[in-house]
């Protein structure tokens, strides 16, 4: 049988396919204004025998399709150890929230900590910080990762940021170093939940934020231990729900 899971993310709406506990397929989409519509287009084609969702907008698909869903935290548990069997303490970064989850021995859910109902330091504040300063998301990662020094970003707020990092070039700091500040601001602002809860042994970063390469090296240096990506970080909550849709049969 072929387990679909599908993640309908604030920013992204991420498809997986298992089948005999290998991943056959995954589909990526932007989040449109019509997240049913664009999860219906990313489906389209592919064969799966039962689906579950999970995600910001789970409950608009589960109601739609009459399927499963489940919460991003046990999603991205399950997710997690599909990728990686032992690890035990897990941060996500997403388009508008940041978890850090903490598993037991057996991979169930300890504990778990989220940012407050606001962007900053997720992958939408990210993106508007890149913009204000002129690069891609890539440019802005390696801009990050040249700085020799990084400029101090004292506001975490997404408008007041993005108005003190215009303040900051207008004065002449250098783009570098004031892409070094912010991701230095996120990194201690994610490493503070993840203190509060994580297992000892390495970090499983995951989420759109963890293609970031510069965020992983911070957060390693932040957090004294090794820091493990996914081949792709972004579908790890959808992994999660095809494997409870597995285990539902």
């Amino acid at each position: 049988m072929r387990y679909a899971g599908i993640d309908i993310g604030s920013r992204t709406i991420k498809l997986a396919v298992l089948e005999r506990g290998k991943l056959v397929l995954s589909r990526k989409s932007l989040t449109s204004h019509n997240p049913l519509e664009t999860a219906q287009e990313l489906m389209n084609g592919v064969a799966f025998d039962v689906i579950a969702a999970t995600g910001y907008g789970r409950h608009l698909l589960g109601g739609h399709l009459n399927c499963p869903v489940i919460s991003e935290i046990t999603a991205f548990a399950s997710g997690a150890r599909f990728f990686s069997s032992g690890c035990r303490s897990i941060l996500d970064i997403g388009g508008q929230d940041t978890k850090a989850i903490s598993l037991d021995d057996e991979g169930r859910m300890n504990k778990f900590e989220m940012n407050d109902k606001c962007a900053a330091g997720t992958g939408r504040f990210l993106e508007i910080m890149a913009t204000a300063l002129g690069f891609t998301l890539d440019e802005f990662s390696k801009a990050a990762l040249s700085a020799g020094k990084a400029v101090k970003i004292n506001s975490m707020c997404t408008v007041f940021a993005e108005s003190e990092v215009v303040s900051l070039t207008s004065q002449g700091a250098m783009r570098d170093e004031v892409a070094l500040g912010i991701h230095k601001a996120i990194v201690s602002r994610s490493a503070g939940l993840l203190k509060r809860i994580a297992q000892p042994g390495k970090i499983f970063f995951a989420g759109g934020v963890a293609l970031n390469d510069c965020m992983r090296i911070i957060l390693e240096n932040e957090m004294g231990r090794p820091v493990f990506v996914p081949p792709d970080p972004q579908i790890v909550g959808a992994i999660g729900a095809a494997l409870s849709a597995s285990a539902d049969i």
